[in-house]
């Protein structure tokens, strides 16, 4: 096939699991030219953290590994995309001229400032660098130590369950219902096995002060904490917003059911990042593979001079580790909403350790066959009226 002249710029910002397999993904046409842009040198692997600080495992995975040739890793930050330029700022003063933008920046931890003492003295493992903290942290700890895991989502759930099952002294405090995203069975389930683990689960308990070698409860209960980990809640990088565009409270950059920004067609979200209609789908890696290749054929059917897709993805449920030998698959409808069904055991987490491994496979199945990788479709989203954004694909 003759080389064509003309070379398609994009920048895909973040490498995790959506931003590194859009960016082979974007290697369907030979045209483009790809920079991806990660401020680390490895990719990481965020299922695996519980697994990192409880040291049963690792979570990174060479770059070199997973992308596809002709792709061109910058380890960098990007601070500022300047749409009226076309460029992205990086950290290192550097700027990369683009055509199109996939923003991928994926999500943080949330610290809430209205609970004193969190930025000092928690710790949070939704990063790398954080989770390096936590690890070291504990490596410090004798076994007998008090550890608190604050949030009762599913990370804080397998945060603790990893702990636990090292031997570990854990309170897990939830802040309202232990993990709401699943079936009052399923719960039941994960109570049961926590308990049997010796986890003290605190359901309407809240933290409201964490002090250095303790935390505070809503009630005035003081409880003894030689390292609080906080797990309560995911926030998003502030780079769209500092860029001039529009972002929902979370910070999330709000885009159509294509992923395009409502702002400019030629900045594309997807992963935890996007809020497409307002309506987002659940922070997940089971979301992050399926938004990232819809977020490249989106800028490629832009390039073609053709219509994008609209969103086309559809739940099948969650799998929660238990420890390194026990699990729960909670099954949903296409919504996300839990279904009165599950499974447990053994068995589920072999199951769970194989979701792991696939969320590298696609994104490796990508790089040797782009536009290959399949995913569950026909999940309910709102209807889509012409975009605004559309209106500035050629600016």
């Amino acid at each position: 096939m003759p080389v064509r002249s003309t070379i398609h710029k994009v920048v895909v910002i973040g490498g995790g699991y959506a931003g590194t397999l859009a960016a082979n993904r974007l290697r369907k046409r030979d045209d483009v030219g790809i920079t991806l842009v990660n401020p680390r040198p490895r990719f990481i692997e965020r299922m695996r953290l519980h697994q990192f600080v409880a040291g049963t495992g690792g979570a990174t995975a060479d770059y070199g590994s997973l992308l596809g040739e002709g792709i061109d890793l910058v380890v960098d930050s990007a601070t500022r995309i300047d749409t009226a330029a076309r460029t992205v700022r990086l950290a290192s003063g550097r700027d990369l001229d683009y055509d199109y933008v996939i923003y991928a920046v994926g999500s943080t931890a949330a610290i809430p400032p209205s609970v004193p003492g969190v930025a000092e003295f928690a710790v949070s493992i939704a990063e790398w660098e954080s989770a390096q903290r936590v690890r070291a942290r504990l490596d410090e700890l004798p076994p007998d130590a008090p550890v608190t895991v604050v949030g009762a989502g599913l990370t804080g759930i397998e945060t603790a369950a990893e702990l636990a099952e090292q031997r570990r002294r854990i309170t897990l405090v939830c802040g309202g219902i232990l993990a709401p995203s699943l079936s009052a069975s399923t719960r039941r389930s994960v109570f049961r096995w926590l308990s049997r683990h010796g986890v003290a689960v605190l359901e309407s308990a809240a933290v409201t002060d964490v002090r250095q070698h303790d935390v505070v409860l809503a009630d005035a209960d003081v409880r003894p904490s030689a390292l609080t980990i906080w797990a309560a809640g995911f926030g998003v990088p502030e780079l769209a917003a500092t860029s001039g565009l529009r972002t929902d409270e979370l910070g999330r950059l709000r885009t159509d059911e294509t992923l395009a920004s409502i702002d400019n067609a030629r900045i594309v979200a997807t992963g935890d990042a996007a809020a497409p209609s307002g309506q987002p789908m659940r922070m997940s890696s089971q979301a992050a593979a399926p938004l990232g290749a819809q977020a490249a054929d989106t800028v490629l059917s832009r390039i073609a001079g053709t219509e994008p897709a609209v969103i086309d993805f559809a739940f099948t449920g969650s799998c929660v580790s238990l420890g390194r030998h026990n699990g729960v698959r909670q099954f949903a409808r296409k919504d996300d909403s839990a279904l009165n069904m599950y499974l447990g055991g053994r068995a589920v987490a072999a199951y769970k350790e194989l979701t792991c491994k696939l969320g590298l496979f696609k994104i490796r199945l990508e790089a040797r066959r782009p536009g290959s990788m399949p995913w569950p479709k026909g999940g309910t989203r709102p209807e889509q009226p012409v975009s605004p954004a559309r209106a500035v694909a050629s600016s």
